[in-house]
């Protein structure tokens, strides 16, 4: 086919051509064109215009009509669609990386979003939400784990009541703690028990935890993340379902008993915190939760207190309460003011002769200071009451015990 020819098929196809087209040749006999000859001129623009167009082009910094004619002219000529594809390239490399990891505020604003369109028929209640939320951050950080990961040695750490100690594992033992311990959420809700028969080493977080990794944790490790997701979907789904007034029912954890709107902010803080500790085992970073989920539950742990300081007197761990200062049942006595900065802070009046006082500001024998994350990580035993920083202001002995009491709240 003649020169002529060729630029004539070619114009005939500009519509039909992709949007950097390769050169293209003979229909007929699949000869290409010559890279000396010369392009079809398009109307308006000559070719070492159109060829000079190519790098503000390849920025997408044209005017419509110059990105239109530069397309158009790329469809006829070998040398200027060459050199565009090689200029593309160049600019994709200007762009810094980005990171491969998700935003972990990605799926609560995709989540709101599309709750913001549609509501729910049936809504995740309130206080389910930090559950819910928790639970589908680590299992997105469960997703792509290998062998490796599900093998790393995890150590688990709480305060006794006396001192710190801890229990090696590793990150399947973590879940498979979790999957045992959720269990008691499980049953209160009318669910099977993960651990199928009544654990013979008690009732209690610890008792079903031993019992699982003596009878439940086996090869391959990654195998318990199926029946945990599984359980936690449950969970949230049966709850919602339940209706508000399911927040009452009682979920006993062997020597105790806590509300299920306070057992599943009792999950979501361990779920967060042993998150923290596989992260911590597999290097990888990983946030704290919203500032809403937090404050739940530093709420929860500071409400718990005026309890745990009374088990640690009844322990004898603990200064007994000065009886000159006892008080009836839902009167004011003394308290000490914690403080909680940072996102889900706030201020709570702990009582400190008895759990049935209510903290009075007028009875304030001392106040004591400390960041958000940090309590947590007291409450949780990741960090010994005497290294905690905190700002201290008044009874120096009753700041001591409420630290002391915030580190017994741990537990494994």
């Amino acid at each position: 086919m003649s020169p002529a020819g060729y630029g004539g098929e070619v114009a005939g196809r500009v519509a039909r051509q992709p949007r950097i087209p390769l050169p293209r040749g003979s229909v007929e006999d699949g000869e290409l064109p010559s890279p000396d000859l010369a392009p079809p001129p398009t109307p308006g623009l000559d070719h070492q215009v159109l060829r000079s167009l190519l790098g503000a082009w390849a920025l997408a910094a044209c005017s419509p009509e110059e990105a239109g004619a530069v397309e158009e002219h790329l469809g006829s000529c070998a040398g200027c669609a060459d050199e565009a594809l090689r200029l593309r390239a160049a600019v994709g490399l200007l762009h810094p990386p980005e990171t491969l990891d998700l935003d972990p505020a990605l799926r609560t604003r995709v989540l709101e979003h599309c709750l913001g369109r549609r509501p729910p028929r049936i809504p995740v209640p309130v206080w389910a939400r930090s559950y819910d939320a928790e639970t589908a951050r680590l299992d997105a950080l469960l997703q792509d784990f290998g062998d490796a990961e599900w093998d790393a040695p995890v150590r688990l750490r709480w305060f006794d009541g006396a001192a710190a100690t801890s229990r090696p594992t590793t990150v399947g033992g973590v879940i498979g703690h979790l999957l045992a311990v959720d269990g008691l959420i499980a049953l209160a809700l009318g669910l099977a028990d993960p651990l199928g028969e009544p654990p013979p080493d008690g009732t209690g977080p610890a008792g079903r935890t031993e019992t699982y990794w003596r009878t439940g944790h086996g090869p391959p490790a990654h195998a318990v993340r199926g029946p945990w997701r599984d359980q936690v979907h449950d969970i949230v789904r049966t709850a919602s379902f339940t209706g508000s007034g399911a927040g009452k029912l009682p979920v006993s954890y062997g020597e105790f008993t806590l509300p299920l709107h306070d057992a599943l902010t009792d999950r979501a803080f361990e779920c967060w915190v042993h998150a923290e500790d596989i992260a911590d085992a597999v290097d990888y970073p990983y946030d704290p939760p919203s500032p809403r989920h937090l404050h739940h539950m530093i709420d929860l742990a500071a409400r718990t207190l005026p309890t745990a300081l009374a088990a640690r007197r009844q322990a004898g761990l603990a200064r007994p309460a000065e009886t000159r200062h006892l008080v009836t049942a839902g009167g004011p006595g003394r308290s000490v003011r914690l403080e909680i900065e940072g996102s889900g802070g706030g201020e709570w009046l702990i009582p400190l002769d008895s759990p049935a006082a209510v903290g009075s500001a007028d009875h304030e024998v001392a106040h004591v200071a400390l960041d958000g994350i940090e309590f947590c990580h007291l409450a949780a035993g990741r960090v010994p009451p005497e290294e905690a920083v905190a700002g201290q202001l008044g009874d120096r002995t009753a700041i001591r015990e409420i630290l002391l009491a915030t580190a017994t709240l741990s537990r494994l």
